[in-house]
């Protein structure tokens, strides 16, 4: 059983000290699936974090992304700006099937949509990734077995994979923009950038 991630660089793969189990941190973007014991770990400013599972198999993932940000509100978006959110969420579920999940068993925990950008956008950027991922798992009938969205704060997710914990450590202090700033980086791509196509899921 291989990992695998959404784009063709490699995760940053380390061994977590704290935990003492291997660590893949993904960015903006990006998603990770396992059937290892070790953690998946991302921090989110306004963007969301789906972490999926299979609890029979032990297979699980997580993703990493954000709508782009149009200034409409998630009720008036179609077409383009919701693919984006679907397209993460489908090849995420795509892999764990591919992966041997079973599609009927998978369990979800949401994590982000906080208001970080201040001064950034007059959207609420976080309020519309946090409607769309409850409305996409919702409509494809995955449960939503614990969640922590909205808010002001970043926040560092931790997802065991394996056993289905997660660990989320609200960054009240934050001293650099780092995390700001690859949003914005992030965001500025999505207005350019087309999702590559259309994902067809099985299982």
């Amino acid at each position: 059983m291989t990992d695998f991630i959404q784009q063709v660089m490699s995760p940053a793969i380390y061994f977590d000290r704290n935990f003492g189990v291997e660590a893949a941190k993904i960015l903006p973007g990006e998603y990770y699936t396992t059937g290892r014991d070790m953690v998946i770990v991302t921090v989110l400013g306004s963007c969301v974090a789906a972490c999926l599972r299979d609890p029979v198999s032990g297979i699980g993932g997580m993703n990493h992304f954000m709508l782009p940000d149009t200034g409409d509100s998630l009720a008036e978006m179609n077409g383009l700006p919701t693919r984006y959110g679907t397209y993460a969420m489908e090849m995420l579920i795509n892999q764990l099937l591919k992966m041997g999940a079973q599609r009927h068993r998978l369990e979800a925990k949401i994590f982000g949509g906080g208001k970080v950008l201040q001064g950034f956008t007059l959207a609420d950027v976080g309020g519309k990734n946090a409607m769309f991922v409850k409305h996409f798992l919702a409509l494809e009938e995955i449960p939503v077995l614990a969640e922590d969205l909205l808010d002001i704060y970043p926040r560092k997710v931790y997802f065991f994979a394996k056993t289905g914990r997660v660990l989320v450590k609200k960054l009240r202090s934050v001293h650099n923009n780092t995390i700001i700033e690859r949003e914005k980086d992030y965001s500025a791509r999505l207005r350019y950038e087309a999702p590559t196509g259309d994902v067809e899921l099985f299982g």
